[in-house]
């Protein structure tokens, strides 16, 4: 599979942030999230999904589990199973997230 990038349209998620889902295949999805400064992904966990993020673009005041740091750009982080995790966007940002198994539920609401 070779994606294009300028041929995805973004799912706007909310005034600040919106997703572009870049590959997918077997169990495996790569999702691209830009943030507006300001942008929040809430503190969610996944019962069913391990996530490992990489900070493309900007920074982010980062939580996993108990810790929270500032993560810039060619930082990252893992999520767990039930690790709860949320981001904010400190400026106009890029997170590229890989899930494990694939998000259902980013791909019905992409359709």
């Amino acid at each position: 599979m070779i994606i294009n990038h300028a041929s995805i349209d973004a799912h706007i998620v909310n005034e600040t942030s919106s997703r572009k889902i870049l590959g997918m295949g077997g169990t495996l999805m790569m999702v691209e999230v830009t943030f507006a400064k300001g942008g929040i992904g809430e503190v969610h966990s996944h019962d069913a999904h391990e996530q490992v993020s990489y900070i493309v673009k900007g920074s982010f005041e980062v939580q996993v589990g108990e810790e929270t740091r500032i993560l810039k750009a060619g930082d990252s982080f893992y999520a767990g199973f039930n690790v709860p995790h949320g981001v904010k966007a400190l400026e106009d940002s890029v997170i590229l997230d890989v899930f494990t198994p694939f998000r259902q539920d980013f791909l019905e609401v992409s359709q």
